[in-house]
């Protein structure tokens, strides 16, 4: 029976060790330079070639010919000890211990207690690999912290793991008495070039787009790129490794349907999400795999994009890709990849995958009936604001859509109605008459102090007359009460805005002076508003037009709508509570929010 090819392939010295040259070469050197350490530990992903170099490590101390000056640290691999340690056969100096099955104090009792007899020969090594040696449990890592501290003349253990968290987490004096490896993943491109070399020498032929599919599979392990080409040509009738092959043996799904998804996603046809799921899951396809692959299809768009061209993509796929490329907004592709990404740890635990596919899909296709923030600011440059672009935008706050969440940008948010006339043309936005010159000096002054660029809503529309002021309505003024918070919060007065949040406007004198109440049992809020009463008075101004001072009056009982914001919050009381402290922090959003009826999408 012939043997498989992960098997029949395995490196027999270090030199043919794929990617891993940094650990080959230093195990080398120390063979021959005979300082060999007495523990090792090869950590790694899966196939990368720990237990492979345990193996050389053993063969190349226990060859007949050590010490041969053309070898130079490598084992001979012709010897008898060298075949019988590359074949895994039964040896007396080399064990292999699978920890995952023997990870007890027992079996680690028994293990030190072994080390101590000496090799067969005086110029041989007894070499211990220790196999997914993080199973091991705490109690059996303390019986061997001793022997691996001061271990017998001419013994080395070898610990190979996927998982040298565990081992630290475990047993953390176990790691300073190893000389820790670290192994790399393997690439594709030299996954794809080994599995060449081993087809052309067992003579058969292949695609490259069929072994660039073998490796994107594999996902940086060797061995599982050769065990993955055994079952291609188990399944294939002709023994060629072709794409068709390695699709059908590997249940792939083809580029065509991923390509056929983007079209549906680019195209806005949201209603043949559903058909062209269906007919994935008729088909039997893993819904994983087509989150997966549908996600590194958009990186590769994505990619292209931004100008750069991705790598190990079919040459049918660039294409294809370079055909999409003017067709799907940059900032559509990131928030979608945002998207599949907030996706992944639900999807793991659903039972219901194929609706969270479609749903998914069809928020993508519907990213048209978003608008973009910048567009709507922009509008209202576009009706009579002076400032330049850049300025405006460098201080808009960011909403975020329900098709994405921080920080994909631009952020959108949603407009009742028809979106598409607005960003047509120019905004034409009524703004609230101008406050009185002592409000607009106070509230100039709060944002200098906050560090604010943002324009006077003065400089939106112009205004040649100015109506009586009138003070608030006590209503009003609980309403506006989160933008003087939030003002005081921009100042970096945190201290002062949170003791605001506690204290409840209570009424508005004729003359403009609002009366706030705070708790009798303690006056520790009140003291802090009371000790920076021209900060709060100017924050207040700023946010409400007609108030011209304030005082705190202790209150035995909470005010009516104190209680009421104690109760349990919808999810729509939540939202308009973020987008009245939004609005607060830019008069225009404001101005957007109140003329163009805009809602928070999440």
């Amino acid at each position: 029976m012939s043997l498989a090819l992960a098997r029949k392939y395995r490196p027999r010295n270090f030199a043919s060790v794929a990617v891993q040259s940094h650990v080959a070469n230093t195990l080398k050197g120390a063979i021959a330079r005979d300082r060999v350490a007495h523990g090792y530990l090869l950590c790694g992903p899966r196939g990368t070639g720990k237990t492979t170099l345990a193996r050389v490590l053993a063969m190349a101390l226990n060859c007949e010919r050590r010490g041969d000056p053309e070898l130079q640290g490598e084992p001979c691999g012709q010897c008898i000890s060298c075949q019988r340690i590359w074949a895994g056969s039964a040896s007396l100096d080399v064990v292999e211990i699978d920890a995952a099955s023997n990870r007890g104090v027992d079996d680690a009792r028994e293990l030190r207690e072994r080390a101590m007899y000496a090799p067969s020969g005086d110029d041989r090594y007894k070499v211990y690999i220790v196999d997914e040696a993080h199973m091991l449990t705490r109690e059996a890592w303390n019986a061997l912290l001793k022997i691996l501290e001061e271990p017998p003349p001419r013994v080395v253990f070898v610990f190979a793991t996927t998982e040298p968290q565990k081992i630290a987490q475990a047993a953390a004096p176990v790691l300073s008495r190893l000389q820790r490896f670290d192994l790399k993943r393997i690439g594709p491109a030299e996954i794809r070039e080994r599995l060449a070399i081993v087809l052309t020498e067992e003579g058969i032929a292949f695609e490259d787009e069929a072994l660039g599919m073998i490796a994107r599979a594999a996902d940086g392990g060797l061995r599982d790129a050769l065990s993955l080409t055994d079952q291609v040509l188990s399944i294939g009738e002709s023994g060629h490794v072709t794409a068709d092959s390695v699709r059908v043996a590997l249940g792939l799904v083809p580029d065509e349907e991923y390509l056929a998804l983007l079209d549906i996603v680019i195209e806005r046809r949201a209603a043949d999400v559903f058909p062209a799921v269906q007919r994935l899951a008729d088909n039997g396809v893993d819904f994983a795999l087509i989150l997966s692959g549908f996600g590194d299809l958009l990186r590769a768009q994505l990619t292209y994009a931004l100008g750069g061209v991705p790598g190990e993509v079919p040459e049918r796929m660039r294409v294809a890709l370079e055909q999409r490329k003017s067709k799907v907004a940059t900032g559509d592709l990131l928030r979608m990849l945002h998207a599949l990404l907030e996706m992944e740890p639900m999807f793991r635990r659903s039972g219901q995958r194929q609706l969270l596919i479609e749903t998914l899909l069809v928020r993508f296709a519907l990213l048209d009936r978003t608008v973009e923030l910048e567009n709507v600011l922009r509008g209202f440059g576009e009706g009579g604001r002076d400032d330049p672009p850049s300025r405006r935008v460098a201080h808009e706050p960011r909403i975020a859509s329900a098709h994405a969440s921080p920080p994909a940008p631009p952020a959108a948010i949603a407009i009742r109605g028809d979106a598409s006339p607005a960003l047509r043309t120019p905004l034409q936005v009524p703004v609230p008459r101008p406050a009185t010159q002592q409000v607009a000096q106070a509230a100039a002054a709060a944002q200098l102090a906050h560090s604010a660029s943002v324009p006077h809503a003065s400089s939106v529309a112009n205004v040649t007359t100015a109506a009586p002021i009138v003070p608030p309505s006590i209503e009003h003024v609980r309403s506006r009460w989160t933008h003087v918070v939030e003002t005081m919060r921009k100042a970096g007065r945190g201290m002062v805005a949170e003791s605001l949040q506690r204290i409840t406007p209570l009424e508005v004198t004729t003359h403009g002076a609002v009366l706030l109440g705070y708790a009798a049992t303690d006056d520790t809020f009140a003291r802090a508003v009371d000790s920076s009463r021209a900060d709060v008075l100017a924050a207040i101004q700023a946010c409400l037009e007609g108030v011209t001072a304030f005082s705190l009056r202790a209150q035995t009982a909470p005010a009516e709508h104190v209680v009421r914001n104690n109760t349990r919050l919808t999810q729509a009381d939540a939202q308009q509570q973020r987008l009245d402290q939004l609005s607060a922090r830019d008069p225009v959003l404001e101005a957007a929010v109140r003329v163009l009826d805009l809602e928070l999408l999440n």
